[in-house]
């Protein structure tokens, strides 16, 4: 696959399109200075980059920048090291020139860039509500997977198994009704899974966008409940060689983390290389002391190729993640002791865990190891005045378990799954401020079972789905929406399962003033049902459960109501959404009843006994919401008091077994954090900050109880501190510290979305489960390098 993908990018290459090939638009040159707003200081390797492009430019030593682009309407990004980012609108018809000056401290810019659209557009221009999260806010947070670091984004929480495997949840939704994005293509795993999470490298992660609406239109099915947009590569402005090496450190489970990338581009050729590891020993909290086998290690690795041309780009990106991580079980001897499995004579007995074990950071049988490789050929062509884009990819998703003491090597489970991704789309030219963009993307996928057990069935999938997406700006108001039409096939076990639908929304923006904007947005999605739901035929370990497909299932539809506000001003910001969504035919799983009406039990293999499941549908509503209010007094510029609050409430539309509430809704949320942010800097240090945050979760009243699925959970909160700073010579960083303690009174609590909360019994204190990470100290350093021309 990696030399298909080879040849099909140098060929590309090779053919680098003509005026006679392709009527490509003339180009107009844009040039200025960028200063600090301050003193004007000429700041020389400032860059000018163009998202949307995905090109830009460093000043010289005099501070200057020149560029070329096809002329247009363009969001426009001003960078300096040290200095906050600006983002602005920039129309640019002829030769052009444009000075920019920079602010050393760290303010507020409520205008972000957003590329989860197709079209690089502004925050406060989409009716969606979307949330940014950069590279900076990752590194002043304290996370064990990239999913964790994104569960403080309001309106997104995770269902863990431990520290390492987390899937996002959104406004209560989650599994592969979130589609997960990693430099343009649709992250293939086997989100169907509770104990599995997501192959991303959290370390190479530059910025992520996570939209909170169904998003079918643009992403097809399974974007019922929204996006997480990862964005990794961004190569760097034309005559630079931009990197970083980093390291982070944390106390509890002895977490040492490193990663080192390094990107340049010389006269249009691009190129980057990143690596990372990862690797930790097993936590411990107030209650169960070490968590026998919740140790993980990770080694990752990637780069990318391409070319930049006025014609546009195109780039080759290869990726690669590798994880062993242990599986909790949480079974412990009368003494409270962890125990585990081990081969005598070949049998299996229990041992009591050492301090060896704890410590090791070689997870021990069961434990799983997940490899996932991506191909991706990206491509962006100008035609005429318009675009076009391709995205071609290619996805090996292995994912093998050990579980066989007696045989440590034998593959209790092995998934390989291969996907075909491809997108293809035309952003036609702006037209009386109409921006239209016709596409159509899919995949192919089969998956192989290689393991001794199967869970799932072996089975081969086919996607296509072709859409229209429009943007409109009239005065004061900005409308977008669109429609979309999918054909999806299924083959298994003998079977031929086809699925369709269409999905569509509409959406506004209204700025009644520079400060207040308002926003509403109706959107239909809909997702096909997976693998699991439809041929599961198999005992699911963790979860006590013995699964059965129900492959009369139909698809789920979504109809989803938003609105929220923004208004600030230069002492208070803040941002409200309120959301409706009903779900029609919302599949779930329900314990299946014997025949003289009492639970149906199967005995497995191994000989342990499992309940019985089935998948089933019935209507669903989910009510919710999300509010940010920042207080920055001034003339106190630096202080921030920010409070953030999520809540959502789902139902069935008719109770279940006793219980009307969904599985899986989190807790009411609050997040309150007291930040001061030093605005005088000097020449040694820069952008320093302290952090006080009490993060609240209140308690869930109102669990699925149904089948003995879930039970109440109480509240806690939880006390983070966290400062940090840049750390200067002669003007230019040299490295940047962040230093965090998270639950620093050492709080021992069980979120309601830890699958850990239903493992084994501790029969010596009668407490159910196994509790979350206790007190955690983290150090992070950042150095930045930077070998520009």
């Amino acid at each position: 696959m990696f030399r298909f993908f080879s040849i099909l990018f140098f060929t590309f290459l090779a053919w680098q399109p003509s005026a006679n090939a392709i009527p490509i638009a003339k180009t107009v040159q844009l040039s200025g200075k960028i200063t600090d707003e301050t003193n004007s200081q000429l700041l020389q390797g400032a860059s000018v980059y163009f998202p949307e492009l995905k090109k830009g430019v460093v000043t010289n030593d005099k501070g200057i920048y020149q560029i070329s682009i096809t002329p247009g309407t363009y969001i426009v990004e001003v960078s300096y090291i040290g200095y906050s980012l600006l983002t602005l609108t920039l129309t640019i018809e002829k030769n052009t020139e444009k000075d920019f000056a920079l602010n050393h401290a760290v303010v507020e810019n409520t205008n972000v860039t957003v590329t989860s659209f197709l079209r690089t557009t502004s925050s406060k221009k989409t009716p969606t509500p979307i949330s940014i999260i950069k590279k900076e806010d990752f590194f002043k947070g304290v996370s064990t997977n990239f999913i964790d670091a994104l569960s403080k984004t309001p309106g997104v929480t995770q269902l863990s198994t431990g520290p390492a495997i987390s899937k996002p949840i959104i406004r209560g939704l989650g599994y592969n009704r979130v589609v997960v994005l990693n430099d343009g293509v649709k992250q293939e795993g086997q989100q169907w899974g509770d104990e599995h999470g997501i192959e991303i490298d959290e370390y190479n992660v530059t910025r992520t966008e996570v939209l909170k609406v169904p998003a079918s239109i643009i992403y097809g099915s399974e974007a019922l409940s929204g996006v997480i947009n990862i964005i990794s590569n961004l190569p760097v402005a034309e005559g630079a060689i931009r990197g970083n090496v980093f390291s982070n450190y944390q106390s509890n489970n002895n977490l040492q983390g490193y990663h080192f990338d390094l990107a340049g581009n010389n006269n249009g050729l691009v190129w980057g290389l990143n690596a990372s590891s990862k690797k930790a020993s097993d936590y411990k909290n107030k209650y169960d002391g070490y968590v026998y086998n919740s140790k993980y290690n990770e080694l990752n690795g990637g780069g990318f190729l391409g070319i930049e041309k006025e014609w546009g780009y195109s780039h080759l990106i290869i990726n690669k993640f590798s994880q062993k991580l242990g599986m909790i079980e949480g079974e412990r001897n009368a003494s409270g002791a962890f125990v585990k499995p081990v081969n005598i004579n070949g049998n299996v007995e229990e041992a009591v865990a050492t301090d060896a074990d704890f410590n090791a950071t070689t997870p021990n049988v069961p434990y799983q190891y997940i490899q996932h490789t991506k191909y991706i050929l990206d491509n962006s062509i100008n035609w005429g005045t318009g675009k076009l884009k391709a995205n071609i990819a290619y996805q090996r998703n292995q994912r093998q378990e050990f579980g066989n003491v007696i045989d440590p090597t034998e593959k209790s489970l092995y998934f390989d799954l291969g996907t075909l991704n491809y997108s293809f789309q035309y952003l036609l030219p702006e037209t009386n401020n109409w921006k239209h963009t016709i596409g159509v993307n899919g995949l192919q996928q089969e998956n192989k079972n290689k393991g001794v057990e199967a869970l799932i069935p072996e089975y081969k999938s086919v996607e296509v789905g072709l859409f229209f997406y429009t943007q409109k700006h009239i005065d004061k108001f900005n409308w977008s929406g669109g429609a979309r039409i999918d054909k999806k096939g299924i083959e298994f076990n003998g079977l031929q399962k086809n699925y369709g639908d269409i999905a569509g929304s509409i959406g506004m923006t209204y700025e009644a003033t520079d400060d207040l904007i308002f926003k509403f947005n109706i959107a239909r999605g809909y997702r096909a049902p997976n693998l699991s739901e439809l041929g599961s035929n198999g005992a699911h370990e963790g979860t006590n459960r013995y699964e059965y497909g129900n492959t009369n299932l139909a698809s789920e539809k979504s109809l989803q109501f938003d609105a929220g506000l923004e208004w600030s001003n230069e002492h208070i910001s803040f941002t409200g959404n309120a959301f409706y969504n009903n779900v029609t035919n919302y599949i779930f799983y329900q314990k299946l009843i014997g025949a003289h009406g009492a639970d149906s039990i199967l005995t497995g293999p191994e000989g342990k006994e499992y309940f019985a499941f089935a998948y089933n549908q019935q209507d669903a509503k989910l009510i919710g919401a999300e509010f940010n209010l920042d207080i920055h007094p001034h003339p106190l510029d630096g202080l921030h008091i920010e409070n953030t609050v999520s809540i959502v409430n789902g139902t069935f539309k008719k109770a279940l077994a006793g219980s009307i509430n969904l599985p899986t809704i989190p807790s009411m949320r609050w997040i309150t954090e007291l930040r001061y942010e030093l605005q005088k800097n000097n020449d040694q240090f820069s952008n320093t900050y302290a952090s006080l945050q009490f993060d609240n979760v209140a308690t869930q009243n109102n669990p699925f109880t149904g089948y003995n699925t879930e039970t109440k959970t109480p509240g806690y909160t939880l006390i983070n501190l966290g400062a940090g700073t840049h750390v200067n010579k002669k003007g230019k960083q040299l490295f940047s510290i962040a230093l965090v303690a998270q639950n620093l009174t050492d709080v021992a609590y069980q979120n309601h979305l830890s699958r850990l909360k239903y493992t084994a019994q501790n029969v010596l204190t009668g407490r159910t489960g196994v509790y979350n990470m206790g007190r955690n100290f983290s150090v992070k350093i950042n150095i930045p390098l930077q070998f520009d021309k």
